[in-house]
């Protein structure tokens, strides 16, 4: 069975989004795993502020402790249904974001973190300094990003979002992606933003290539691909959210150098930032 490891700081959008993820579950037919992560001010630097004594780390981890008992009930009680139930356990710990989700990820054996989108009005353990971006940056399992204004429906369409530059590693993360839409029995759309420029012929052909080792290697049939024209890949992942009937868009993350993040910055992290619909990041290969 999957296993989903739902982040959360107990604020509004972290509450839709274990919501979200809840209902996820249950068509998955997955269990979900709260964790939330305790920032222990002894244990961070601020200059010119005082520590807090150790005990405060014991009343800080039994509040969060109370919070996810309540967060696993009311998960629990607003599910009317008589079909699948998702199991719920949790986990508090102290420590970085990072920290704490990698390693529940990895003792738990999580398939994928589902985390609530930041809004810069937000101040909370997860989303304190936009920590909806780090999860982005260093995150070892696929994050579902979950905006307030999601509301959950069946996964019947997936977007996968890709400029073919990377095609070994884009198809690593596809067969990723098949086997969650296997379970769903989602369609995957492969979507390229095609500014003008190159040949388009020579570039639909490429994409045909793609698309039959996909098929070959995953026997998947409900796949398929379009080209949307655009100048900026944004706005036209934008027009596809908005005009394709996508329940999702699936994206890769790829780490880039100091300058280029400056300069360019990361697509995905643009992404997250306004998306309305559940945004699938996958880490790629550096």
């Amino acid at each position: 069975m999957k296993k989903l490891l739902i982040a959360t700081d107990f604020s509004a959008n972290a509450t839709h989004a274990a919501e979200y993820g809840y209902q996820f579950a249950r068509q998955l037919k997955a269990g979900i795993f709260l964790c939330n992560s305790i920032t222990i001010p002894a244990e961070v630097s601020m200059s010119g502020m005082g520590v807090w004594p150790q005990g405060e780390s014991a009343i800080l981890l039994d509040d969060s402790d109370e919070e996810l008992k309540r967060l696993k009930a009311h998960l629990e009680h607003a599910d009317h249904t008589d079909d699948f139930r998702p199991p719920v356990d949790y986990l508090n710990e102290a420590g970085t974001v990072r920290q704490t989700v990698n390693d529940a990820v990895f003792k738990q054996k999580v398939d994928m973190i589902i985390a609530g989108s930041h809004e810069p009005d937000v101040l909370g353990t997860f989303l304190l300094g936009n920590h909806a971006h780090e999860l982005i940056e260093f995150c070892i399992k696929p994050l579902l990003i979950v905006p307030n204004t999601a509301e959950f429906k069946p996964i019947q369409k997936i977007a996968f979002a890709t400029d073919f530059e990377n095609p070994d590693d884009d198809l690593e993360q596809i067969y990723r992606l098949i086997d969650f839409a296997r379970l769903l029995d989602a369609e995957i759309l492969l979507t390229h933003i095609y500014d003008g420029s190159g040949h388009l012929a020579k570039f639909e052909k490429r994409i045909e290539q793609f698309l039959t080792e996909i098929s070959n290697k995953a026997n998947y049939p409900q796949i398929y691909y379009r080209i949307i024209k655009q100048d900026k890949i944004e706005s036209g992942l934008d027009w596809l959210c908005e005009h394709s009937k996508i329940d999702m868009l699936a994206m890769v993350h790829r780490k880039h150098d100091f300058l280029d993040s400056i300069l360019k910055g990361s697509h995905t992290k643009k992404m997250a930032g306004h998306i309305t619909i559940p945004l699938l990041v996958f880490s790629g290969n550096d």
